[in-house]
């Protein structure tokens, strides 16, 4: 794992640092051809089949207090990249049988995730008003239930992960994702980034913490996850934490250019507010060209990690090429 603090410096020096990890800083990623109208088709197999999970394991709209279970349906429905449950399917994927059914607990890693965004939009924290395209729970509803959405969400991604896998690899699963939303990890990385605002003096260091943790830890989550439901080994679960770092490095910092670079309506959340928030990011310290290099960098690392997993990777490799050059 390399450290920003190592990294930083003059710009001809980062752009150099690309070169040397094999990508052109003029890369046009994906190739356009079979590969990517196969990765397509899969990709939307994978969002599919969630959606069609989300419906079924989520609890009805009407059941009492209807309310509250219509705004966490609001927030988990409203669609949005599904990154995390196809990360599950994928890794899954790449074990042969004997595995136990991935989906709910690619279900309960998206109900954390929503958790967390309903939290993140609220008045307290990034008071935002646009989330996937449409208002955010709290404009939607109200503070308090919106609150109580997002509490029910995380409590309910472990009773889904009790409920489906009663035995093994359940508790290996409950530990997995109670680890990567904990006060270490997601939430640590939140307060993080909350101290970090309109900060200065904010260091390479923080900034690392901050993606490692608010972002990449559910990434390296959802791939643990898929391998848990598989017949992968402790190499293999090692492997897909080192691709799942790289990888939601890379997911964060393209994050980060595309709020400084793209319009809400492609975003379908708030453009530009990162800056307006002060918010620590690779654009605030490194600059857009500085950022696009480590976004570069950090797919390189993720590539070079996919070739210690085995089992077909094409899709993954896909996936984290078409990751660097997404509009939202």
């Amino acid at each position: 794992m390399m450290h920003f603090k190592n990294q930083v410096g003059p710009e001809n020096r980062r752009l150099q640092t690309c070169s040397i990890v094999g990508i052109a800083a003029g890369s046009n990623w994906p190739k356009v051809g079979r590969a990517l109208m196969d990765f397509s088709t899969q990709f939307n197999n994978y969002v599919a089949q969630t959606e069609k999970a989300l419906g079924q394991l989520l609890p009805p709209a009407t059941t009492r207090p209807a309310r509250i279970h219509e705004a966490m349906r609001y927030s988990l429905q409203a669609g949005g990249k599904r990154l995390r449950p196809v990360l599950v399917q994928s890794a899954a994927a790449l074990f042969p049988a004997p595995h136990h059914d991935p989906l709910p607990a690619a279900v309960a890693i998206e109900c954390v995730h929503t958790y967390s965004l309903i939290h993140d939009d609220l008045p307290c924290m990034d008071n935002d008003d646009l989330r996937r395209g449409r208002p955010t729970a709290h404009k939607q509803f109200d503070e308090a239930t919106a609150l109580l959405a997002g509490d029910a969400l995380l409590t309910y991604a472990f009773e889904l992960l009790t409920r489906h896998y009663p035995t093994e690899p359940g508790f290996a699963l409950v530990r997995e994702l109670a680890d990567a939303a904990s006060s270490r990890r997601l939430i640590g990385g939140q307060m993080e980034d909350l101290l970090a605002e309109k900060k200065s003096d904010a260091t390479a260091d923080e900034l690392e913490f901050i993606h490692l943790n608010k972002t990449a830890a559910m990434i390296e989550g959802a791939l643990v996850l898929g391998g848990l439901t598989s017949s992968s080994t402790k190499s293999d679960l090692a492997a897909l934490r080192a691709f799942g770092r790289e990888l939601g490095l890379t997911f964060q910092i393209v994050d980060d250019i595309l709020d400084a670079t793209a319009d809400s309506a492609t975003l379908g959340k708030t453009a530009g507010k990162d800056a307006q928030a002060g918010k620590t990011t690779f654009v605030k310290l490194h600059g857009l060209e500085g950022a696009r290099c480590f976004a570069r960098e950090h797919t390189a690392s993720a590539l070079a990690a996919l070739t210690t997993l085995p089992g077909d990777t094409a899709f993954l490799r896909q996936l984290v090429e078409t990751m660097l050059v997404r509009n939202h």
